[in-house]
């Protein structure tokens, strides 16, 4: 995995199927491809018109031209643009962009896109899972969070006060069109968040392209197409694989959320705000499951520090305490875990480690190992 050269040439796009049964659809991947995203949904429209949502950063960057694209291929298009950041994923957003969608004519037979990054998916996906009982959607993301993770999988919904992404369903897009060209775009703290769930497949179940992070991640933040292109190839065929294996996570697919468990927590400790990003909460997520793993005994000693010197060479949190402000305590992050949906029975389940490359499922963890665990985190460091 050292070699940083790509199946292909750099400008040629790459495609990953994600093989479900009635539901497959395929990842494109390569560079310039919002100039032909046009062409590519054409096929699949069931009328020349779509509805586009997007929020007002991408929006800004990037729609003009992707209407372009649309215009070129005969499409007609209405642009829906909602607010950035995370809190858009609320009921209210929710409601007022399902309003909108029905307001530009949506009809059931029609495709909604959404073009931005994770929150866009989102929130944009979920609202076709509702409307009119199930319409069709392309997913154009436009982070590299979005790009290697969110958009794939059929993942959608809101946060509730609750918790994150209590609120949702299962909805397949029909198409995934990523762009590795819009990265150049992104703000590098952003780059950053979207390269914490590169790293974790790595972490979860390829120990050869961790080991080419290692080597490769410096260039791929510098700008290399080819870095970019193989980190999004080799994230996107691992969730596929997994996906087309597990659609509804029954089973595997649990695996996708390691450090989940306790980044979702610190997002919601910290209000979903610009204080901790999702990427950076997975970070420190990853971080402390691998030293959650090593105290259980279940990883090799100095393990957990491999990952957080990884982790930190391209700037991202490995430590609660990494997080500006304060945070509650150890009984208040606990309670909010229990809001986790992999909990059942009201009993926790962790994504733990036995290696780098080598997670699995570990349910009904010890609560007072936890608590423990995370008292030490909170005065530590």
């Amino acid at each position: 995995m050292n070699d940083l050269q790509p199946s292909r040439a750099a400008h040629e796009a790459a495609r990953v199927t994600v093989d479900l049964e009635g539901a497959s659809y395929d990842i494109h991947i390569g560079e310039g491809l919002i100039d032909a995203a046009g062409e590519l949904i054409a096929p699949v429209l069931a009328r020349p018109f779509t509805a586009i949502v997007t929020d007002e950063n991408v929006g800004r960057l990037h729609l003009e031209r992707l209407q372009a694209s649309m215009q070129n291929a005969g499409i007609q298009t209405k642009a829906i643009i909602v607010p950035a950041g995370e809190a858009s994923k609320s009921y209210a957003q929710l409601a007022g962009l399902c309003d909108q969608l029905l307001a530009a004519g949506i009809e059931r037979a029609d495709k909604i896109v959404a073009f931005g990054g994770g929150v866009v998916g989102d929130l944009a996906g979920f609202a076709a899972a509702i409307l009119r009982r199930g319409v069709d959607f392309v997913q154009i993301p436009t982070s590299l969070l979005a790009q290697v993770d969110s958009s794939v999988g059929g993942k959608t919904g809101i946060n509730s006060p609750l918790g994150k992404n209590l609120i949702g369903a299962f909805h397949q897009p029909v198409m995934v069109i990523a762009d590795a060209s819009l990265l150049d775009t992104l703000p590098t703290r952003e780059l950053a968040a979207g390269y914490a769930e590169v790293a974790k497949y790595g972490l979860l179940g390829d120990a050869e392209l961790f080991t080419w992070l290692e080597d490769n991640a410096q260039q791929l933040f510098a700008g290399s197409m080819q870095a970019r292109m193989k980190a999004i190839e080799a994230s996107c065929q691992a969730k596929a694989s997994i996906v087309s294996k597990d659609e509804r996570e029954a089973g595997v697919r649990a695996l996708l959320n390691l450090g989940h468990t306790f980044g979702h927590a610190l997002e919601a400790a910290t209000g979903y705000s610009q204080r901790l990003l999702h990427g950076e909460g997975v970070a420190i997520g990853m971080a402390m499951a691998f030293r959650f793993s090593e105290q259980l005994g279940y990883c090799p000693s100095g393990t957990a520090e491999r990952v957080n010197k990884h982790l930190a060479s391209v700037e991202l949190p490995v430590d609660p305490t990494d997080i500006s402000g304060d945070l509650p305590g150890a009984d208040a992050l606990l309670e909010i875990m229990h809001q986790d949906k992999k909990a059942q029975s009201g009993k926790l389940t962790f994504i733990l480690t036995r290696d780098i490359g080598d997670a699995f499922i570990a349910p009904d963890v010890d609560k007072d190992k936890v608590l423990e665990f995370l008292q030490a985190e909170l005065k530590q460091r």
